[in-house]
Protein backbone atom coordinates (compact mmCIF):
# COMPACT_ATOMS: atom_id res chain seq x y z
CA UNK A 1 0.00 0.00 0.00
CA UNK A 2 1.04 3.86 -0.86
CA UNK A 3 1.38 4.78 2.87
CA UNK A 4 3.71 2.16 3.57
CA UNK A 5 6.27 3.61 1.84
CA UNK A 6 6.61 6.38 4.64
CA UNK A 7 6.33 4.14 7.51
CA UNK A 8 9.96 3.84 8.05
CA UNK A 9 11.71 6.12 5.95
CA UNK A 10 10.60 9.24 3.80
CA UNK A 11 8.73 8.10 0.72
CA UNK A 12 11.22 8.92 -1.95
CA UNK A 13 14.67 7.53 0.32
CA UNK A 14 12.45 3.88 0.19
CA UNK A 15 11.65 4.13 -3.20
CA UNK A 16 15.54 5.11 -4.04
CA UNK A 17 16.74 2.36 -0.86
CA UNK A 18 14.49 0.04 -0.13
CA UNK A 19 14.48 -2.10 2.49
CA UNK A 20 17.70 -1.66 4.89
CA UNK A 21 18.23 -4.97 7.56
CA UNK A 22 21.16 -5.73 9.55
CA UNK A 23 21.62 -7.91 13.04
CA UNK A 24 22.01 -6.73 16.22
CA UNK A 25 24.58 -7.16 18.51
CA UNK A 26 25.16 -4.68 21.21
CA UNK A 27 22.68 -5.06 24.26
CA UNK A 28 21.07 -1.81 25.29
CA UNK A 29 21.09 -0.60 29.41
CA UNK A 30 17.80 -0.20 31.25
CA UNK A 31 15.60 1.68 29.68
CA UNK A 32 11.99 3.11 29.93
CA UNK A 33 10.08 1.93 26.63
CA UNK A 34 6.56 3.36 26.87
CA UNK A 35 3.93 1.35 23.86
CA UNK A 36 1.23 3.39 22.47
CA UNK A 37 -1.94 3.04 20.11
CA UNK A 38 -3.40 6.04 18.55
CA UNK A 39 -7.33 5.84 18.95
CA UNK A 40 -8.92 4.78 15.66
CA UNK A 41 -5.76 2.32 14.82
CA UNK A 42 -6.40 -0.33 12.32
CA UNK A 43 -5.51 -3.67 13.66
CA UNK A 44 -4.82 -5.39 10.63
CA UNK A 45 -1.79 -5.89 8.54
CA UNK A 46 -0.15 -2.52 7.77
CA UNK A 47 -2.18 -0.62 9.86
CA UNK A 48 -1.84 0.98 13.19
CA UNK A 49 0.15 3.66 14.65
CA UNK A 50 3.72 5.23 13.14
CA UNK A 51 5.62 6.73 16.05
CA UNK A 52 7.21 9.72 14.07
CA UNK A 53 9.38 12.98 15.31
CA UNK A 54 9.82 14.05 18.98
CA UNK A 55 10.29 17.58 20.00
CA UNK A 56 12.50 18.49 23.55
CA UNK A 57 9.19 18.59 25.56
CA UNK A 58 8.89 14.74 24.76
CA UNK A 59 5.70 15.32 22.05
CA UNK A 60 5.66 13.60 19.78
CA UNK A 61 4.26 13.89 15.73
CA UNK A 62 3.07 10.69 13.80
CA UNK A 63 0.24 9.13 11.96
CA UNK A 64 -2.31 6.46 11.81
CA UNK A 65 -3.56 3.89 9.22
CA UNK A 66 -7.27 3.04 10.25
CA UNK A 67 -9.21 -0.17 9.65
CA UNK A 68 -9.66 1.34 5.71
CA UNK A 69 -6.12 2.09 5.19
CA UNK A 70 -6.38 6.12 5.60
CA UNK A 71 -3.76 8.10 7.45
CA UNK A 72 -4.33 10.44 10.05
CA UNK A 73 -2.42 12.96 11.60
CA UNK A 74 -1.63 12.81 15.73
CA UNK A 75 -0.04 14.45 18.34
CA UNK A 76 0.88 12.92 21.29
CA UNK A 77 1.50 15.13 24.52
CA UNK A 78 4.51 13.88 26.90
CA UNK A 79 1.66 13.09 29.87
CA UNK A 80 0.47 10.56 26.80
CA UNK A 81 -2.70 12.54 25.55
CA UNK A 82 -3.22 12.07 21.70
CA UNK A 83 -5.47 14.31 19.79
CA UNK A 84 -5.95 13.31 15.79
CA UNK A 85 -6.17 15.19 13.26
CA UNK A 86 -6.87 15.34 9.35
CA UNK A 87 -5.57 18.05 6.98
CA UNK A 88 -8.69 19.92 4.97
CA UNK A 89 -7.92 18.24 1.65
CA UNK A 90 -6.78 14.76 3.13
CA UNK A 91 -8.86 11.83 0.91
CA UNK A 92 -10.56 9.17 2.55
CA UNK A 93 -9.62 6.44 0.60
CA UNK A 94 -7.29 3.43 0.66
CA UNK A 95 -3.56 4.98 1.06
CA UNK A 96 -4.82 8.57 0.99
CA UNK A 97 -5.19 11.01 4.19
CA UNK A 98 -2.84 12.63 6.46
CA UNK A 99 0.73 12.05 7.01
CA UNK A 100 3.00 13.70 9.82
CA UNK A 101 6.36 14.25 9.03
CA UNK A 102 8.14 16.38 11.76
CA UNK A 103 7.91 18.74 14.29
CA UNK A 104 9.86 21.90 15.94
CA UNK A 105 10.46 22.76 19.67
CA UNK A 106 7.32 24.63 19.76
CA UNK A 107 4.75 21.67 18.53
CA UNK A 108 4.37 23.15 15.00
CA UNK A 109 4.18 19.68 12.98
CA UNK A 110 5.07 19.63 9.15
CA UNK A 111 4.06 17.04 7.17
CA UNK A 112 1.68 16.69 3.95
CA UNK A 113 -2.13 15.43 2.80
CA UNK A 114 -2.74 12.78 -0.34
CA UNK A 115 -5.95 14.21 -1.33
CA UNK A 116 -8.98 11.79 -3.93
CA UNK A 117 -6.19 12.26 -6.63
CA UNK A 118 -3.54 11.02 -5.29
CA UNK A 119 -2.06 14.31 -5.39
CA UNK A 120 0.23 15.30 -2.35
CA UNK A 121 0.34 18.57 -0.79
CA UNK A 122 2.08 20.23 2.15
CA UNK A 123 1.14 20.80 5.25
CA UNK A 124 1.68 23.09 8.72
CA UNK A 125 -0.06 22.55 11.83
CA UNK A 126 0.00 25.16 14.54
CA UNK A 127 0.86 24.25 18.18
CA UNK A 128 -3.04 25.26 18.13
CA UNK A 129 -3.95 23.15 16.26
CA UNK A 130 -4.91 25.33 12.97
CA UNK A 131 -3.67 23.91 9.47
CA UNK A 132 -2.57 25.69 6.67
CA UNK A 133 -2.25 23.64 3.25
CA UNK A 134 0.55 24.51 0.84
CA UNK A 135 1.44 24.14 -2.46
CA UNK A 136 4.71 24.53 -3.96
CA UNK A 137 4.87 26.55 -7.24
CA UNK A 138 5.21 24.18 -10.36
CA UNK A 139 3.84 21.59 -7.93
CA UNK A 140 2.15 18.58 -10.74
CA UNK A 141 -1.66 17.65 -10.14
CA UNK A 142 -1.60 14.44 -11.25
CA UNK A 143 -1.42 10.97 -8.98
CA UNK A 144 2.06 10.96 -7.39
CA UNK A 145 2.88 14.18 -7.96
CA UNK A 146 2.86 17.39 -5.83
CA UNK A 147 4.61 18.94 -2.37
CA UNK A 148 6.01 16.67 0.16
CA UNK A 149 7.07 18.55 3.33
CA UNK A 150 10.02 16.57 5.17
CA UNK A 151 11.28 18.43 8.20
CA UNK A 152 10.78 21.93 10.34
CA UNK A 153 13.31 24.33 12.23
CA UNK A 154 12.55 26.19 15.42
CA UNK A 155 11.86 29.00 13.26
CA UNK A 156 9.29 27.68 11.28
CA UNK A 157 10.86 27.14 8.47
CA UNK A 158 10.12 24.13 6.18
CA UNK A 159 12.08 21.56 3.60
CA UNK A 160 10.90 19.01 1.22
CA UNK A 161 10.54 18.89 -2.69
CA UNK A 162 7.75 18.89 -4.84
CA UNK A 163 6.95 16.45 -8.16
CA UNK A 164 6.37 18.64 -11.27
CA UNK A 165 3.69 17.35 -13.84
CA UNK A 166 6.77 15.16 -15.58
CA UNK A 167 7.57 13.39 -11.82
CA UNK A 168 10.49 15.45 -12.12
CA UNK A 169 11.77 16.24 -8.44
CA UNK A 170 12.84 19.85 -7.01
CA UNK A 171 13.78 21.20 -3.72
CA UNK A 172 12.33 23.93 -1.42
CA UNK A 173 12.03 25.95 1.44
CA UNK A 174 8.90 27.46 3.27
CA UNK A 175 9.67 30.49 5.60
CA UNK A 176 7.62 30.91 8.27
CA UNK A 177 5.89 33.52 6.95
CA UNK A 178 4.58 31.26 3.81
CA UNK A 179 7.58 32.51 1.23
CA UNK A 180 8.44 30.10 -0.47
CA UNK A 181 11.44 29.70 -2.30
CA UNK A 182 12.10 26.38 -4.73
CA UNK A 183 16.12 25.37 -5.99
CA UNK A 184 17.66 22.88 -8.34
CA UNK A 185 20.79 21.51 -7.33
CA UNK A 186 23.72 21.04 -10.02
CA UNK A 187 23.93 17.23 -11.72
CA UNK A 188 20.40 16.37 -10.42
CA UNK A 189 18.12 14.63 -13.29
CA UNK A 190 15.12 15.74 -15.38
CA UNK A 191 13.46 12.44 -15.92
CA UNK A 192 10.39 11.62 -13.63
CA UNK A 193 12.08 9.95 -9.97
CA UNK A 194 15.22 12.26 -10.66
CA UNK A 195 15.76 15.80 -9.52
CA UNK A 196 16.38 17.24 -6.49
CA UNK A 197 14.41 16.49 -2.69
CA UNK A 198 15.18 18.60 0.49
CA UNK A 199 15.00 16.83 3.55
CA UNK A 200 16.23 17.84 6.52
CA UNK A 201 16.54 21.82 7.68
CA UNK A 202 18.25 22.94 10.85
CA UNK A 203 17.75 25.96 12.80
CA UNK A 204 20.31 28.53 10.74
CA UNK A 205 18.09 27.30 7.48
CA UNK A 206 20.71 25.19 6.29
CA UNK A 207 19.28 22.06 4.37
CA UNK A 208 20.12 18.56 3.82
CA UNK A 209 19.34 16.35 1.01
CA UNK A 210 20.02 14.48 -1.90
CA UNK A 211 19.90 14.70 -5.83
CA UNK A 212 18.55 11.82 -7.99
CA UNK A 213 21.15 12.35 -11.61
CA UNK A 214 19.97 11.13 -14.90
CA UNK A 215 21.54 7.44 -14.33
CA UNK A 216 19.44 7.09 -11.28
CA UNK A 217 22.21 7.41 -9.00
CA UNK A 218 21.84 9.22 -5.09
CA UNK A 219 24.28 12.32 -4.30
CA UNK A 220 23.81 13.91 -1.11
CA UNK A 221 24.04 17.92 -0.61
CA UNK A 222 24.22 20.68 1.89
CA UNK A 223 22.46 23.79 0.92
CA UNK A 224 23.07 27.19 3.52
CA UNK A 225 20.16 29.62 4.18
CA UNK A 226 21.76 31.90 1.29
CA UNK A 227 21.75 29.07 -1.74
CA UNK A 228 25.27 27.99 -1.74
CA UNK A 229 25.08 24.44 -2.20
CA UNK A 230 27.68 21.46 -2.02
CA UNK A 231 27.36 18.16 -3.36
CA UNK A 232 28.81 14.92 -1.92
CA UNK A 233 29.44 11.47 -1.92
CA UNK A 234 30.54 8.86 0.75
CA UNK A 235 33.72 6.73 -0.49
CA UNK A 236 32.06 3.66 -0.54
CA UNK A 237 29.02 4.83 -2.31
CA UNK A 238 28.35 2.58 -5.45
CA UNK A 239 27.49 4.37 -8.65
CA UNK A 240 25.00 2.25 -10.53
CA UNK A 241 21.06 2.95 -10.71
CA UNK A 242 19.51 2.89 -7.04
CA UNK A 243 22.97 3.07 -5.04
CA UNK A 244 24.85 6.67 -3.88
CA UNK A 245 24.74 9.19 -1.45
CA UNK A 246 21.23 10.14 0.54
CA UNK A 247 22.10 13.01 3.12
CA UNK A 248 19.00 12.96 5.52
CA UNK A 249 18.58 14.71 9.09
CA UNK A 250 20.90 18.20 10.17
CA UNK A 251 21.73 19.18 13.49
CA UNK A 252 22.58 22.90 14.55
CA UNK A 253 26.13 22.59 14.04
CA UNK A 254 25.67 20.92 10.62
CA UNK A 255 26.53 17.49 11.12
CA UNK A 256 24.15 15.24 8.81
CA UNK A 257 22.95 11.75 9.18
CA UNK A 258 22.26 9.93 6.47
CA UNK A 259 22.93 6.06 3.87
CA UNK A 260 24.84 5.52 1.35
CA UNK A 261 23.94 2.31 -0.81
CA UNK A 262 27.17 0.64 -1.78
CA UNK A 263 28.09 -1.10 -5.63
CA UNK A 264 26.30 -4.54 -4.09
CA UNK A 265 23.61 -2.47 -3.47
CA UNK A 266 23.80 -3.19 0.49
CA UNK A 267 23.13 0.29 2.66
CA UNK A 268 25.37 1.79 5.18
CA UNK A 269 24.84 4.95 7.25
CA UNK A 270 27.46 7.77 7.84
CA UNK A 271 27.44 11.04 9.75
CA UNK A 272 29.42 14.44 7.88
CA UNK A 273 30.81 16.98 9.86
CA UNK A 274 30.19 20.79 8.87
CA UNK A 275 33.50 20.71 7.57
CA UNK A 276 33.47 17.74 5.54
CA UNK A 277 34.43 15.11 7.26
CA UNK A 278 32.26 11.56 6.44
CA UNK A 279 32.56 8.97 8.71
CA UNK A 280 30.74 5.96 7.47
CA UNK A 281 29.50 3.10 10.01
CA UNK A 282 27.29 -0.42 9.72
CA UNK A 283 25.88 -2.06 12.62
CA UNK A 284 28.08 -4.74 14.42
CA UNK A 285 26.48 -8.03 12.39
CA UNK A 286 24.81 -6.00 9.37
CA UNK A 287 23.81 -8.19 6.35
CA UNK A 288 25.95 -7.75 3.72
CA UNK A 289 23.98 -9.18 0.97
CA UNK A 290 21.56 -7.08 -2.02
CA UNK A 291 18.99 -4.74 -0.03
CA UNK A 292 20.45 -5.89 3.70
CA UNK A 293 22.59 -2.81 5.72
CA UNK A 294 22.02 -0.10 8.30
CA UNK A 295 19.86 3.20 8.33
CA UNK A 296 20.84 5.90 10.43
CA UNK A 297 17.37 7.53 10.55
CA UNK A 298 17.85 11.02 12.53
CA UNK A 299 20.62 12.77 14.57
CA UNK A 300 20.34 15.19 17.56
CA UNK A 301 22.28 18.48 18.58
CA UNK A 302 25.11 16.09 20.42
CA UNK A 303 25.22 14.45 17.69
CA UNK A 304 23.33 10.96 18.69
CA UNK A 305 22.33 9.06 15.51
CA UNK A 306 18.92 6.91 16.00
CA UNK A 307 18.08 4.58 13.17
CA UNK A 308 16.71 0.71 12.74
CA UNK A 309 18.25 -2.38 11.26
CA UNK A 310 17.28 -6.11 10.37
CA UNK A 311 18.79 -9.37 10.81
CA UNK A 312 19.84 -11.77 8.15
CA UNK A 313 15.98 -12.98 8.72
CA UNK A 314 14.45 -9.21 7.88
CA UNK A 315 13.99 -8.84 11.45
CA UNK A 316 13.90 -5.29 12.04
CA UNK A 317 15.62 -3.84 15.53
CA UNK A 318 16.44 -0.27 16.69
CA UNK A 319 20.02 1.33 17.28
CA UNK A 320 21.93 4.56 18.57
CA UNK A 321 25.17 5.67 17.60
CA UNK A 322 27.08 7.73 19.51
CA UNK A 323 29.44 10.69 18.46
CA UNK A 324 32.46 8.34 19.48
CA UNK A 325 30.94 5.63 17.46
CA UNK A 326 29.70 3.30 20.13
CA UNK A 327 26.44 1.27 18.98
CA UNK A 328 23.64 0.57 21.36
CA UNK A 329 20.85 -1.87 20.26
CA UNK A 330 17.23 -2.29 22.09
CA UNK A 331 13.91 -4.01 20.85
CA UNK A 332 10.20 -3.65 21.63
CA UNK A 333 8.85 -6.21 23.96
CA UNK A 334 6.12 -7.04 21.67
CA UNK A 335 8.10 -6.49 18.32
CA UNK A 336 7.32 -9.30 15.79
CA UNK A 337 10.59 -11.69 15.13
CA UNK A 338 9.16 -13.08 11.36
CA UNK A 339 10.48 -10.84 8.27
CA UNK A 340 9.32 -7.14 7.88
CA UNK A 341 8.66 -7.29 11.98
CA UNK A 342 10.42 -5.55 14.70
CA UNK A 343 11.41 -2.60 15.86
CA UNK A 344 12.40 0.82 14.21
CA UNK A 345 14.00 3.80 15.82
CA UNK A 346 13.30 7.10 13.36
CA UNK A 347 13.54 10.69 15.93
CA UNK A 348 15.97 11.14 18.83
CA UNK A 349 15.42 14.60 20.77
CA UNK A 350 18.50 16.39 23.12
CA UNK A 351 17.56 14.96 25.97
CA UNK A 352 18.05 10.82 23.79
CA UNK A 353 14.50 10.10 23.65
CA UNK A 354 13.81 7.93 21.08
CA UNK A 355 10.45 7.74 19.08
CA UNK A 356 9.53 4.99 16.85
CA UNK A 357 7.37 2.34 15.62
CA UNK A 358 7.28 -1.44 16.34
CA UNK A 359 5.75 -4.30 13.96
CA UNK A 360 3.94 -7.18 15.81
CA UNK A 361 3.46 -10.54 14.83
CA UNK A 362 0.51 -9.82 13.55
CA UNK A 363 2.16 -6.53 11.16
CA UNK A 364 0.39 -4.31 12.70
CA UNK A 365 2.09 -0.92 13.88
CA UNK A 366 2.43 0.15 17.24
CA UNK A 367 4.13 3.64 18.59
CA UNK A 368 6.71 3.73 21.06
CA UNK A 369 9.22 5.86 22.94
CA UNK A 370 12.66 5.08 24.80
CA UNK A 371 14.53 6.85 27.51
CA UNK A 372 17.51 5.60 28.70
Amino acid sequence: MRQLKQAFTAKVAARVLSAFIVAAVVAAPAQTITKFNAPGAGTGIGQGTVGGAINSSGTIAGYYVDSGSVSHGYVRSASGTITSFDAPDAGTRVDEGTFSRAMNTAGVIAGYSIDSGGVNHGFVRAASGAITVFDAPGAGTGFDQGTTSYDINTAGAISGFYADSGGVRHGFVRAANGTITTFDVTGAGTGKGEGTTGFGINASGTISGYIIDSGGVAHGFIRTSSGTVTVYDASGAGSGALQGTVGGAINTAGTVAGIYIDSSSVAHSFVRAANGTITEFSAPGAGTSFGQGTQGDWINTAGVVAGYFSDSAGVYHSFGRTPTGQIITFNVPGAGTALGQGTAATNINDANHVAGSYIDSGGVYHGFTAAQ
